[in-house]
């Protein structure tokens, strides 16, 4: 009798360990699902890092009157045009709407022209010319973060258009080792770094939270719109939608690749000579002709003078 009962009450107690802990898991789970919805899109080269900057209120603040800013400024057309997501995107700034980023650049404008404001009149020297260099000043200062932002995705378009072959050869070694293309991208997606890594971490990320694999490689696309990434992407949801082999298509892929990267430079080599053609001009050969011709006008204007 006693047997039963102390075999009783652990049966009970494991009973209520188990509850206990399938409880706890899914509160984990739901922890961890909640954490990646607000790590969604945001530092996807890494582990999310606290950032206490962005959580100070001196920062909502600022970026609050920037977004209201911005939304008076929305709508403008020519050097008034705002940055488009897609550019912000592309450009690997997830955390930044256009909205915000028109009023900090309206902010910055009037804060560079007004500090160079206060410098003038302190130093008593506001003049015509004065106006004219705060004007310059303020239209470098409006249009200095777009051309940032436009160089700096393209820079990172052209690292992954650059990094995309490689990528390719990855995939088609492990498809036809027999993995399926969603864990060959799982198991290759870690050796990359830089812009390619973290888009395709965002794309694995997204397939984890629920998207399919056709609607991850969309986003990838809308995100960074190359050539080549349209290729690789049209080439996968096709091999998916039409059962054919991945991986003779990837094949293809990745010469149809190095061939557009091979075009793609011979492009840039034939550009070379009209961009020299600038510094020549204006650098090269007014220096040339005075090295070459004032000693023979300062020997004539000397005969000159001494007639």
């Amino acid at each position: 009798m006693t047997f039963l009962f102390v075999l009783g009450v652990l049966l009970l107690a494991s009973a209520a360990a188990l509850t206990a802990r399938a409880i706890a898991l899914a509160r984990v789970r739901v922890d961890s699902q909640v954490r990646q919805i607000g790590a969604y899109g945001f530092n996807a080269g890494g582990e999310a890092q606290p950032d206490a900057a962005s959580g100070s209120h001196l920062a909502e603040a600022v970026s609050a009157l920037a977004e209201r800013i911005g939304a008076g400024l929305m709508g403008g057309a020519g050097w008034r045009a705002p940055v488009t997501t897609q550019q912000l995107r592309a450009a690997g700034l997830y955390k930044v709407t256009p909205v915000v980023f028109q009023g900090y650049r309206f902010m910055g404008t009037v804060s560079f022209c007004g500090l160079l404001l206060l410098f003038s009149i302190a130093g008593g020297s506001v003049s015509a010319l004065t106006v004219l260099l705060l004007l310059i000043a303020a239209a470098l200062a409006w249009l200095a973060p777009a051309i940032l932002v436009g160089t700096r995705a393209q820079r990172r378009m052209d690292h992954i258009d650059r990094d995309l072959p490689e990528l390719i050869d990855l995939l088609i070694a492990t498809i036809e080792a027999g993995l399926g293309f969603a864990g060959s991208l799982q198991l290759v997606a870690d050796r990359f770094e830089g812009p390619l890594g973290q888009e395709l971490r965002l794309t694995l990320r997204e397939q984890n939270m629920g998207l399919s694999t056709e609607r991850a490689l969309n986003n990838l696309l809308e995100r960074c719109e190359t050539p080549s990434v349209r290729a690789f992407v049209r080439a996968v949801s096709q091999g998916e939608a039409l059962g054919v082999s991945v991986g003779t298509m990837m094949r293809n892929l990745a010469a149809e690749t190095r061939k557009r990267r091979r075009q793609s430079a011979s492009e840039q080599v034939q550009k070379a000579p009209v961009k020299m053609l600038f510094p020549l001009v204006f650098l090269v050969f007014p220096s040339l002709l005075i090295v070459l011709l004032y000693p023979a006008l300062y020997q004539v204007i000397q005969e000159l003078g001494a007639r």
